[in-house]
Order: C-alpha cells, then structure tokens, then sequence
C-alpha cells in the first residue's frame, strides 16, 4: 500500500483498508483506482506483470514515486510490461538500464530495461 503511494489515502478513510468503497470504486477517484489496482496486481506475486498505464490519472510526482517504489523495487526480480504515456519515468535517473527502445508509429515508443541492483 504503501509502495502505490495509498497510506494517506487510506487514513483518510472512515474504516481504514476496511471502507466499502462501492461498486466500481465509485467513491475514490481515477488516480486512487489506478493505484489501488497496482498495489492489488503486485501483492499477487505473480512472475510476470503487464501494466496498461497504470500511472495515466496520477500526477507526475506521485507516478515517479510509484513507478520508482513499484517497478524498481518491488518488481526488481520480475518481468514488467509497462506502457505509458509518462516519459519522466523513463527519463528518470533511476538505476536502470534501458536494453532495447524502438519506434511502434507516430509518438509510441517502446522501452524494454532491466533493473541493474
């Protein structure tokens, strides 16, 4: 939870991790969905992991964090497929390698990296 940036979130809540949050997640907003989402796909513990922007409804501070915190940290030993529209991450001064980019069309690129720690 902590990783996806949802411990405020979380103590805004009247019942903590235990609020109903409706059908759908009516009550929270995109970003707290998209999160909620991720920190739910990650505490799966899954080998492999296809991300479809995970990060498109949050602001650029908190999706460097998160992407940082998650993909760098948390998913170090697993295999990531990450799509997004938020090249800071990319552009970020993380310790990673990028192995491989390539132009898809107009303005998608595709990264492929492996974390170096």
């Amino acid at each position: 939870m902590e990783a996806c940036c949802l411990d405020v979130d979380l103590a805004a809540l009247s019942d903590g991790d235990s609020t109903l949050i409706g059908d759908r997640g009516v009550t929270l907003s995109g970003g707290q969905r998209q999160r909620v989402s991720l920190a739910r796909a990650v505490y799966s513990d899954r080998d492999v992991y296809l991300l479809d922007d995970p990060l498109a409804a949050v602001d650029p501070d908190v999706s460097l964090t998160v992407f940082r915190r998650v993909v760098l940290d948390l998913l170090n030993d697993k295999t990531v497929l990450l799509v997004t529209h938020q090249l800071q991450v990319v552009n970020s001064e993380d310790d990673f390698k990028l192995r491989r980019w390539r132009r898809l069309q107009k303005r998608v690129l595709l990264f492929e990296f492996r974390c170096t720690k």
